[in-house]
């Protein structure tokens, strides 16, 4: 009998918003489906608005993997919205060690459990996990549910500082060219420019509260016990390379929807991730079309547009006279309610279905579905590789300039609508995507990605064989280099 001092037991804890939580679902879901002890911890805020989307007993857990929350020490706010991400980030810095740290001790002194060994942490909350795991002896697994080419991108940015090329000198930067500038320095990236790197670098006041934020995440990701990138090697092979030359230990796991796919008896995946109720309504709607003969539309859980960028979608949409499924949250508007002109709902109302949150995984999977609008976003870009799906990238923030340089220029697999959105532009990209020849070899490209990434599957099992070799007992040291597993074309291994 396996004593429970002997069983490895993981916290862990994603930075709380609607993508990394899912990321860190996914992963936490694996490990307890290899012997893994679980404890997944939200927010107060956001467990609420999970029961409020999945139902009120979506987060009892299953034996050897349960749910707990700590406080955000914000003040509630609509749970039908996201937090602010500047104050979120400010409270993480300030709020978050001394409930955790409590949460700690009571799973260490509960009885029956097992003891707490790893810390798996978002790579951009790792302080107080590092600080709470230094004091008890445990190491820090850092995940990031972002691309390995956007990881490399933020890992620049004290570079970009010590050479002067950011903060911004002022606004006029972002629009007289000098975010073409090539960077000709960054490992495994070549042709780089600085408006393809992360959008957070795009800061003129040197004290911005989020850009310090990212600064001080940046210098913890060489503390980590390991770094673990929810990417396969055969899509990011040479900067997964480069980011070998930086980093401890680095593991490529994704994609792992593909691996929770094959385990549909887990009892944790009928409970879905979404913060937001999600409607199913829809796949009767795309069962009656043609196949691959639907745009879909998501600009994710984080993006916002303004009236007049809504508008100009729409409208979009509506001339290239295909049919589109739009997910249009209830604050995808900036300060505003989501408002489509009549005339435009008159116009697309037998060939366009609006939502308000979906199942995305299983809706780029339906046969109906040809192309995907997208802000880019890393979950959604994995999701559409995986399903099969060419992109129109409009990126808005964060990590999405690098996922959609990716995706046009070395993948193949998308094209980029101009930040400046005009309905003649996107009339004519829906139906480049749809119909004409870049949008067919953009398909032949895609379908190769598909194949690669379930290529890449056994790669996620190996890290977590790996995982009990991270010291489960006692202080931790420096765990032995083991490099990124390279896919092998054997889908055999799980």
């Amino acid at each position: 009998m396996t004593s429970r001092n002997n069983v490895p037991h993981a916290v862990c804890i994603p930075f709380p918003v609607q993508s990394h939580i899912k990321g860190m679902r996914q992963l936490a879901q694996l490990l307890h489906h290899r012997g893994v002890h679980v404890t997944f911890v939200n927010t107060e805020f956001n467990h609420k608005r999970f029961l409020k989307s999945l139902g009120p007993n979506s987060l009892d857990g299953v034996p050897g993997f349960r749910f707990e929350t700590i406080p955000d020490g914000l003040q509630t706010s609509d749970e039908d919205t996201q937090q602010d991400i500047m104050l979120l980030a400010e409270a993480i810095r300030k709020n978050f060690l001394a409930p955790f740290r409590d949460l700690l001790a009571k799973l260490n002194h509960t009885a029956g459990d097992a003891p707490v060994t790893h810390i798996v942490a978002d790579g951009w909350m790792s302080a107080f996990p590092m600080e709470a795991a230094e004091e008890i002896g445990i190491p820090v697994v850092l995940f990031f549910t972002i691309s390995a080419c956007s990881l490399m991108g933020y890992i620049q940015f004290p570079a970009l500082v010590e050479k002067g090329l950011v903060p911004l000198k002022d606004a006029s930067c972002l629009t007289n060219g000098f975010l073409d500038k090539v960077i000709d320095w960054i490992l495994g990236m070549k042709g780089i420019r600085l408006r393809d790197l992360p959008k957070d670098m795009r800061v003129t006041n040197p004290n911005d509260k989020y850009w310090k934020y990212c600064l001080e995440a940046i210098q913890r990701f060489v503390k980590g016990s390991a770094v673990v990138v929810h990417s396969f090697g055969a899509l990011e092979k040479d900067v997964l390379d480069a980011l070998l030359s930086l980093l401890p230990v680095v593991y490529a796991i994704g994609p792992l929807q593909l691996l929770l796919n094959q385990m549909p008896e887990h009892p944790l995946n009928t409970t879905g991730y979404s913060l937001w109720k999600e409607e199913t309504e829809c796949f009767k709607w795309l069962n009656s079309k043609s196949p691959n003969s639907v745009v879909y539309v998501n600009f994710g859980s984080l993006a916002f547009v303004t009236p007049e960028q809504l508008v100009e979608f729409g409208w979009g949409l509506a001339k290239s006279k295909l049919p589109f499924i739009w997910v249009i949250r209830p604050d995808l508007v900036v300060g505003e309610s989501v408002i489509l002109p009549p005339e435009l709902v008159a116009e697309t109302k037998e060939r366009g279905l609006i939502a308000s949150w979906c199942p995305q995984e299983q809706v780029l999977e339906h046969p109906s579905v040809g192309g995907f609008l997208t802000h880019s976003g890393w979950n959604s870009t994995v999701e559409s590789l995986c399903a099969g799906v060419p992109m129109l990238c409009w990126p808005c923030s964060s990590d999405q300039p690098t996922n959609c340089c990716y995706a046009c220029k070395e993948w193949g697999v998308g094209m980029e609508i101009s930040n400046d959105v005009k309905r003649d532009e996107v009339e004519k990209l829906v139906k480049e995507l749809m119909e004409g020849e870049k949008g067919k070899k953009m398909k032949n490209e895609v379908m190769e990605r598909k194949k690669l990434a379930e290529a890449a599957r056994w790669s996620t099992w190996f890290f977590i064989c790996k995982l009990r070799q991270f010291y489960p007992q006692g202080r931790p040291q420096q765990p032995p280099a083991v490099p990124i597993p390279r896919d092998s074309g054997n889908t055999d291994q799980s």
